[in-house]
Order: structure tokens, then sequence, then C-alpha cells
């Protein structure tokens, strides 16, 4: 691992960083295609965009709509819309806000944790099928890897340009 200073990378860095983001792209692309094949909604009439409500309710817990929209980097009137539908299918309540009795949040409900459980099983069998050819020490690195990965992108904004030559390129 190569010691500099935060935005100065040696080229072999630079290089591993390309390389790497070309395959992040690839894999957001596979993702997506699966997604599609397995349609836009779900066999419970619910858009497959919604399910990242439900995700982030389970693993979060109760939240008001505009913090969902921050969580899930969205507007608040697509979380509006999408949890509205997942209200009306039974997944998701609305509860009154302890802290605010004029809001409200959202929770999952009983049957939104079985559709998410069931959601998960699929992804899982997906999943285990794919990497079904890979050694478990494979799949133990793969899973540490992506953790550290995941962990390193939440802790670290990203800085596309340079102030200095912002700054240049506005003629300042």
């Amino acid at each position: 691992m190569t010691s500099t200073t935060p935005g100065t990378r040696s080229k072999a860095d630079l290089d591993l960083a390309d390389t790497l983001g070309h395959e992040l792209v690839r894999l957001v692309r596979l993702v997506n295609r699966a997604k599609s094949q397995v349609s836009k909604q779900g066999p419970d009439g619910i858009e497959r965009a919604a399910y990242a409500i439900l995700f982030c309710l389970i693993h979060v817990g109760p939240q008001r709509t505009s913090k969902l929209a921050e969580f899930l980097h969205s507007e608040i009137s697509t979380i509006s819309r999408q949890s509205s539908s997942l209200v009306q299918h039974g997944l998701v309540e609305r509860l009154a806000d302890p802290e605010d009795g004029r809001a409200c949040l959202l929770a999952p409900t009983a049957e939104g944790l079985r559709v998410f459980e069931e959601n998960r099983k699929q992804r899982n069998q997906w999943l285990a099928e794919v990497l079904g050819d890979w050694s478990d020490e494979d799949r133990q690195t793969l899973n540490s890897l992506f953790n550290r990965l995941n962990n390193n992108i939440e802790k670290t904004s990203p800085q596309f340009a340079d102030p200095a030559s912002a700054s240049k390129a506005k003629g300042a």
C-alpha cells in the first residue's frame, strides 16, 4: 500500500482504481439486468424499488418519510408514493411519531416482514447459485472485502474535482 497524502495517488493506485471502477459499473449493470429479468413488479404487485423502503425499515427501524428519502438518496415524493403503495398492500403501517404527534413513522407490518423474508430467500438462492463453484474461502473473502469496501465508501465522500483545479477552471 502506497503512503500518500489525500488526493494524491500513484499511477498504479489510479490504474487499480480504474479497473475496480469498471468492474463496479459492470456489477451494477448486471444486477440491474437481473432485477429487470425478475420484472419491475414483484409477485404481490409491489414495485421492486419499493422493496428498498421495506429493507430500510426492517434494518434501521421505523422512520419518517424524510429520513427514508435521505437514507435512500431519493425524492420525498417518490418515497411517499412508494410507501403509500406498501401501506395499501399491508406491508407497512403508519405509526404516530412519539417525538412529534403531528408526524408519523413508517414501520413494517408482520406481512411486510414475511414478504421481505420471502424475497430475501429468493435472492439468497440466486446468489448461492452464482457462487456455487467458488470455494468457501473465496466466498468468505468476497464477503469480507465487500464489507470493507462498503464501510470505506460510507465514510469517504467522493471528491470529483480538485478544489484548486476547479477554481482555475472558473478563472479565479
